[in-house]
This record gives C-alpha cells, sequence and structure tokens, in this order.
C-alpha cells in the first residue's frame, strides 16, 4: 500500500512529488494525460523557432516568490517579457489599429528561456521514472477506515491502487465531476467544488513563429488589444524568444468555444488575418500553433464552458480542508491561500498539502514505523516551532529597533533577519535535543536520518515568509523612513539576504540531522 497517491502532473502535483521523493516516501504521481505539465504546455525551442507557451507564459517576481524561488533553485534562465514600443487597438472590425497612451501591458513580468515547459522537464527529472505513471485516469475514490481505494482506468482496463493518503492535484471542478466518491462528500463541499472556476480553461491560444520581429522596427511592441464585436483574438503580445529572436507574436481568442468549433475549419487563417490588421501583411503567413483548452476534458469542465471566465478566489477554506479522516486531500493552483490560479498558487497549494502530509496526525498512519513510533515527539517539536515562528516577526521588529538605537546605519534588515533566524534554529535544536525519540526503527540513507524530513517539515517556508512580513514592516514603519534602502529592498539586497538564510537553513539541516545520527549511534551500543 503507497502512502500517497497524488492524482494531477500539473505544477502543483510535480511540486508536491518532488517533495515526497526528497523525503523518501511511498508515492505514485499519476495523470489521465499522456504528458506532464497539466495546463503548461510548451512548444519546444529551436535554433529557428521561438518555445510556443500555449499554457502559462508569465512569471511576476515582485509579487510571487514562490515560482521566483523555484526557477533560480532549477537553474533556468528567464528574461523579462518585452513592452516596449506602441501598444495597438483596434476598436473597429473594418478600421485601422489606433495607438494607445499606455506605455506598458505586462508590467515586470519574465518568461522562462526554452519556455514554460522547461520548467515541468526540470521538476520530471527529481522524480524516479518508476513513480509516475500516464494515461491513468481516476473514476472513483472508496474510503476505508486507515486508507482510501482508487479505481482507475487506463483506456484498456479497470485498476485500483490503495493508499493512506490521495491528493487531488486538479482543479475542483474537475474532481466535482469526474471522480465518484464512497461516501459521497459533504454537500456543502461539492457546492464549493463545483462554484470555483477553472482560471483560463475555456480560452484558446494561439503562437505564430516569423522569421522576424518586424513589428519591433516599426516602434510597436507586439501588445495589441481588439475590442469590436467581431475580434478573433481579443490580446495579442510579443511572443519573441530574449532579444527578439526567434520572432513570434502571441494572442488570446476572443471567440466563445462553441464558435471555434463552428469555425474550425477556417480558424487558422481567421487568426492571420487578425495578426496581419494589426501589423501589416507581414504577419499574414507563419507557423502557427494552437491549443483550444475548452476541448481538453481533463483541464476544462462543462461548468467551465458554460459559465463566464470567472477568477478562482484566494484562501477558500473549505478546498484546503483534509477529509475522510485526513485521508483526502484537494489541491491544485485554484485551491492556494495566495495567487489562485496562478504558477504561484500551484506551488503554495503544494506547500500547503505537503505540510498537512507532514504533520503528526498524518505520521501516525504512516506505513514507517520510525515515523508512527514518533508522532508524539514530532508533534510536540512541531507545536514548539509553529511557536518559534509565531515569535519571529515580534522578534525582527524589536531587534531593527535595537539596531537603530545602536546607530546602525547599513544593511540592517540583513543582519536583524540572520539574528532572528539564526536564534530561533539554535532553539528548535535544544528543544529537540531534550525530546525523547524512539530511533530502534531509524535508518541512515546516504548519510541522512529517515526521521530528518520530518523534523525539517514544520521549518517549511520560514525563512521565506519571515523576509515577507519583514518586507512589509518596513515599507509601513516611519521609523525607517530616513533608511530607503531599508524601507523598499532592491533585488539585489533582497538576494543577499536569501543568500544568508540559505546557508543558515543548511547549517540548520545539517546540525539537526547529526543530532539524530548521534542518537542514533548511542541509541545502538550496548548497554
Amino acid at each position: 500500500m503507497l502512502d500517497t497517491l497524488v492524482v494531477g502532473a500539473g505544477l502543483c502535483g510535480l511540486s508536491l512529488a518532488g517533495k515526497l521523493q526528497s523525503a523518501g516516501h511511498d508515492y505514485l504521481l499519476i495523470d489521465a494525460r499522456q504528458r506532464l505539465g497539466g495546463r503548461i504546455e510548451s512548444v519546444p525551442e529551436t535554433a529557428t523557432a521561438a518555445a510556443a507557451d500555449l499554457g502559462p507564459t508569465w512569471f511576476w517576481p515582485a509579487t510571487q516568490p514562490r515560482i521566483t524561488r523555484l526557477v533560480a533553485e532549477l537553474g533556468l534562465s528567464s528574461f523579462p517579457q518585452h513592452d516596449s514600443g506602441t501598444i495597438l487597438h483596434l476598436p473597429k472590425g473594418d478600421g485601422s489599429p489606433e495607438p494607445l497612451p499606455q506605455s506598458s501591458v505586462h508590467i515586470q513580468a519574465r518568461r522562462l528561456g526554452g519556455g514554460m515547459g522547461t520548467l515541468v522537464q526540470a521538476l520530471a527529472q527529481r522524480l524516479a521514472p518508476e513513480r509516475v505513471r500516464l494515461g491513468l485516469e481516476v473514476k472513483k475514490l472508496q474510503a476505508y477506515p486507515d486508507h482510501i481505494e482508487a479505481e482507475c482506468w487506463n483506456g484498456t482496463e479497470a485498476l485500483r491502487i490503495t493508499a493512506r493518503h490521495v491528493v487531488l492535484a486538479l482543479p475542483p471542478r474537475l474532481a466535482s465531476t469526474r471522480i465518484a466518491f464512497a461516501p459521497e462528500l459533504a454537500s456543502t463541499l461539492h457546492t464549493t467544488l463545483r462554484a470555483t472556476p477553472t482560471w483560463m480553461a475555456a480560452q484558446c491560444k494561439a503562437v505564430a513563429r516569423y522569421p522576424l520581429p518586424f513589428w519591433r522596427s516599426s516602434g510597436l511592441a507586439g501588445n495589441a488589444f481588439v475590442t469590436h464585436a467581431q475580434a478573433v483574438l481579443g490580446e495579442v503580445f510579443d511572443a519573441c524568444g530574449e532579444n527578439g529572436s526567434p520572432a513570434a507574436l502571441g494572442g488570446i481568442s476572443a471567440l466563445p468555444p462553441a464558435v471555434r468549433i463552428a469555425v474550425s475549419r477556417v480558424h487558422e487563417l481567421m487568426v492571420f488575418s487578425q495578426f496581419a490588421q494589426l501589423f501589416g501583411p507581414a504577419a499574414a503567413e507563419g507557423e502557427l500553433f494552437m491549443r483550444d483548452w475548452a476541448q481538453e476534458p481533463f483541464t476544462c469542465s462543462a461548468l467551465d464552458i458554460a459559465e463566464p471566465a470567472a477568477h478562482p478566489q484566494d484562501g477558500v477554506a473549505e478546498l484546503a480542508a483534509p477529509q475522510w479522516g485526513d485521508k483526502l486531500i484537494f489541491g491544485g493552483s485554484e485551491t492556494a491561500g495566495q495567487s489562485a490560479g496562478y504558477l504561484e498558487g500551484a506551488l503554495d497549494a503544494a506547500a500547503r498539502i505537503w505540510q498537512q502530509l507532514s504533520a503528526p496526525s498524518a505520521l501516525r498512519h504512516s506505513s514507517r514505523a520510525d515515523l508512527r513510533d514518533n508522532h508524539l515527539g514530532l508533534e510536540k517539536f512541531a507545536r514548539m516551532v509553529a511557536l518559534l515562528r509565531e515569535e519571529s516577526i515580534d522578534k525582527y521588529v524589536f531587534g531593527f529597533k535595537q539596531a537603530l538605537i545602536r546607530q546602525q546605519r547599513e544593511d540592517i534588515t540583513q543582519l536583524v533577519l540572520t539574528e532572528v533566524v539564526a536564534g530561533t534554529y539554535k532553539q528548535a535544536l535544544e528543544y529537540l535535543h531534550t525530546l525523547p525519540l524512539e530511533l530502534a526503527e531509524a535508518v541512515v540513507e546516504n548519510g541522512r536520518a529517515s526521521l530528518t524530513p520530518a523534523l525539517l517539515a514544520p521549518f517549511m517556508g520560514f525563512s521565506t515568509d519571515l523576509l515577507s512580513q519583514a518586507q512589509t514592516h518596513n515599507a509601513s514603519s516611519c521609523a525607517i523612513s530616513g533608511f530607503p534602502l531599508e524601507q523598499t529592498l532592491n533585488h539585489a539586497y533582497v538576494q543577499a539576504i536569501r543568500r544568508d538564510l540559505a546557508a543558515l537553513w543548511r547549517e540548520f539541516a545539517l546540525a539537526l540531522n547529526e543530532d539524530l545520527l548521534q542518537r542514533m549511534e548511542a541509541a545502538s551500543q550496548p548497554i
């Protein structure tokens, strides 16, 4: 029996699977599609052609720390979305485009070199191949006292998978409409699942590749808005690679799903005609890629097609709450506490689910004896860490005031944050040393004690959250108004702080692991 079955190999499922893999959990990641990535889909870049992102395209470092951090962690290249030049508006079907006065559309947005598909590839490389199965759709979930049985279909035969926990890392509407639950979910939960729109599910995206970015040489940004009733593409953007090469234009359809089906034979011609009306005859021919997500049954539900497009709400408590005695957890970007619907939201949901699966209440049902035997000690440690995390921002504010009293003038945020984080880790280690742990079933793999990941889990996101809280405090503090570099941290300063905090985390993790190894060694000695 598995510890965890993760259903859905989009960004949320891939991110969660990576955490489970690193922690040595017994898991399986499955997806009904024959590919990874979910709503992330890219036509690969070639030497002469730009990558074509047919799903998510951008991320915003200023407001999306999780995806920004992951891109850096994976060593992926990124570049700013091209925004300079004249933005066009086409208000009439038989008219000419007009310039708009605004100077930017995708403010501070960035794209990945090689397309968002490189993110999927990098995450997949972290997973053991035998832990991933594609083309496997969950039809029914049956709850039992200590596990869940998933009835699946691979296209030719039915399969059954049993797991202590099941994570549905897919849009809530799909979970509600495509999976049978026994026993039935509460009616209020079903209502919430069905009421949660799947972001961009009924949209169609087009990307046209060209030999050269001819619009740029004419002083155009590549951005355009088409608002007349016959619009084919409602929004158009520059989709070139870095520095304009390879060249491409992208667009989001203005046609409803039913109309796109009706005009399917001439849809490509209509798209090129729209590009040409905006940017001239050079845009009338190219290599076109389109993905109509409304025709993707594992993305778009009938409700998403029937209802007007809407953005999911952040932080819907009912979507984040485990069900069936903590055995069933809903995931996917739409269940996020922040940035629901976006890539950032998918990572937010994965982090929340990882914390839920790592909670002591979940560990007592684990297949691993070392986790079951120590769930009470792990619960005490988790409570202590929660208290330390709660106190950390107050310690930061106090430390900052003390630094001002000492007339510290430079790098105040960096110095105080590192002091607070280092002190927090020190207190956690001291408390851990007082905890009685049952280590008879603990093992060592590649130098790491098997309990180490479970003890580190309560600290997930600690330094990132504290840095964010510190930035919020600094921005609103009148006492810091005379220190502009501290009140608004620039990118280089933030990166320097992150490096320091990452070094402290590595030092803490090694020290915690060493403490366990020494205790295991002592426990193995004859009395």
